[in-house]
């Protein structure tokens, strides 16, 4: 029933959650020698959570590929890193207000107003 009530944003969420999470991880490993640091392909984790399949062991966790690899291994760029979680946390923030949004309009509807 709650796929009918929220549609995708439920799953967009969670992927949403997972990702900042995987950009986290970057940000935090930004000098450990050997990193390579990775990201979530949001619409392919998307379809897999409408799936039921959890994303981080799907196709969507993707090593990211840098345009200045650092001579210790490190993939991580900082700036790219932090650029993606800012974007990733505004929309996180957006699919939440959506969904709170939507339970507001059914407990107005609940209570009759």
């Amino acid at each position: 029933m709650a796929d009918t009530l929220f549609g995708v944003h439920g799953a967009a969420l969670e992927v949403r959650a997972q990702r900042m999470g995987v950009l986290a991880s970057n940000i935090a490993n930004a000098s450990t020698p050997g990193f390579k640091a990775r990201d979530i392909d949001f619409k392919t984790a998307l379809g897999a959570a409408e799936n039921g399949v959890a994303t981080a062991n799907g196709d969507a966790l993707q090593y990211r590929v840098p345009t200045n690899p650092s001579m210790d291994g490190n993939t991580v760029e900082l700036a790219t890193e932090q650029t993606a979680f800012a974007e990733n946390a505004v929309q996180y923030q957006t699919t939440l207000s959506f969904l709170n949004g939507r339970i507001n309009q059914i407990t107005r509807a609940l209570r009759g107003e």
